[in-house]
């Protein structure tokens, strides 16, 4: 435990139904009241289940049927002498085969690119550093469609193949602006990330509320425009925290 906080062991462990009764009771009382936590332990549980269908989707479709391989071995074993048979059943030959399918597995995984089943909440700052037109305050508040404006299919695709998920669903992600153009926000690919629309809590509606919160205390003049892009841009999720005093997405916000 890091502080107030569980660490990855434990709470892979809860999720691999590892822990003690009186474990699984005290941690389970700490998530009920520890949001953190609770993110935490959801997301370990996503990266598992994405591991075991990229599993099913990959790897099981390239493995040959295995009542060919069975059928030839079989044969094969009817007709090696006693001495080879010994040889085989020892725990050498058995463990080190083993260890083989193992790597084999661990290597086709990480030489297949990642699939479309990645979630993206937070954008990559080396990839989405945000970008904003030179635009006053007086522009910006003018403008008749505060809504993002619509991405190129052209330039969605760049998007895409960024982020390392050129077959992603589009329906699945909102071509997001980190900095919305409701605040002045640039249509330049450093300004674009794909924001999932399912993930379990920081989605893309929940930002949504987040640049209209924003862009309307810009135009009350409550906060300077400036201010507002270099919040979004910084980190969208610890804004959101701030101008709607919670720790976690409002109920409204999250549908």
């Amino acid at each position: 435990m890091s502080g107030n906080h569980f660490d990855d062991e434990l709470l892979l462990r809860d999720v691999d139904g590892e822990l003690s009764a009186s474990e699984t009771k005290r941690v389970q009382a700490h998530l009920s009241a520890c949001w953190k936590c609770r993110a935490r332990r959801q997301e370990l549980e996503k990266a598992i289940g994405d591991f075991v269908r990229s599993h099913e989707l990959l790897l099981d479709g390239e493995l040959p049927p295995s009542a060919g391989p069975r059928a030839l071995l079989k044969a094969r074993l009817g007709q090696i002498s006693p001495a080879e048979t010994a040889i085989l059943s020892s725990p050498l030959p058995y463990t080190m085969a083993l260890c083989a399918l193992l790597l084999f597995g661990l290597f086709f995984l990480w030489r297949r690119p990642a699939r479309s089943s990645t979630v993206v909440f937070a954008p990559n700052a080396a990839l989405t550093p945000g970008a904003a037109l030179l635009v006053d305050r007086r522009a910006v508040c003018a403008a008749e469609n505060a809504n993002n404006r619509f991405v190129p299919v052209a330039l969605r695709r760049k998007v895409f193949e960024q982020y390392g998920i050129p077959g992603a669903d589009p329906r699945a992600y909102e071509i997001d602006y980190l900095i919305t153009p409701a605040l002045g926000g640039a249509e330049d690919i450093h300004n674009l990330w794909p924001h999932s629309n399912s993930s379990t809590m920081w989605n893309a509606k929940v930002k949504d509320a987040l640049e209209n919160r924003l862009r309307d205390m810009v135009c009350d003049g409550s906060l300077d425009l400036a201010m507002a892009q270099k919040e979004i841009a910084g980190d969208w999720i610890a804004a959101y925290k701030k101008y709607f005093h919670t720790e976690m997405p409002l109920p409204e916000h999250e549908n």
